[in-house]
């Protein structure tokens, strides 16, 4: 099954990303190609998504995000004065497997240092991130059910409103041993942006 994401309007949010990245790339000064040496994903890609014809996957976004050392949500989120996110009614991007549903809440503006999500995690599931961009700092709340944190090699068991703190630019992920859902809540710190 493919990643894939949902949002109420996803031809919307397309063209908003595709904007979005266009804006950064060429505010950069960077071609396609050297877009795609940068973040690991073909020119023929990004080009669909900065014309807003394709559906970025949440590994797609994550590659770009890391590629130019930015918050996701500078990719997902849109620029407003006043945001209220409701659980739900937002923005959410799905894993590969749909055991992780990302909900972009908050940043700072621009490309800001900060940003925060709610995840909801599936029942006796496990989703495998891989490293962010250097400077990435995690802080994780687990806000209903219990829930391990891998980072590379060491898990840490987490229950109902533990949270933990870690750098993740290193392979890490979260498992859920439960039989029922889990719901996490992220901040990210971008520290060298």
């Amino acid at each position: 099954m493919n990643e894939q994401n949902t949002w109420g309007d996803p031809e919307k949010l397309s063209k908003q990303v595709g904007a979005t990245l266009r804006s950064i790339r060429k505010e950069r000064k960077l071609s396609l190609i050297d877009l795609a040496e940068l973040t690991d994903v073909s020119n023929l890609t990004l080009g669909k998504i900065e014309r807003g014809e394709a559906n970025p996957s949440l590994t797609i976004i994550w590659k770009i995000a890391n590629g130019l050392a930015i918050p996701i949500s500078s990719l997902l989120v849109e620029k407003q004065d006043v945001v209220i996110s409701k659980k739900n009614e937002g923005q959410k991007v799905l894993s590969a497997d749909e055991s992780l549903v990302l909900e972009p809440m908050f940043n700072m503006k621009g490309y800001g240092s900060l940003e925060t999500h709610r995840a909801f995690l599936e029942p006796k599931s496990e989703y495998k991130a891989d490293a962010h961009q250097p400077g990435v700092i995690e802080y994780i709340t687990v806000m209903e059910g219990r829930v391990n944190i891998r980072v590379q090699d060491d898990i840490y068991e987490l229950d109902e409103y533990d949270s933990i703190k870690f750098h993740a630019d290193k392979e890490h992920g979260y498992i859920n041993p439960q039989s029922t859902g889990a719901v996490l809540h992220f901040v990210m710190i971008y520290t060298q942006s």
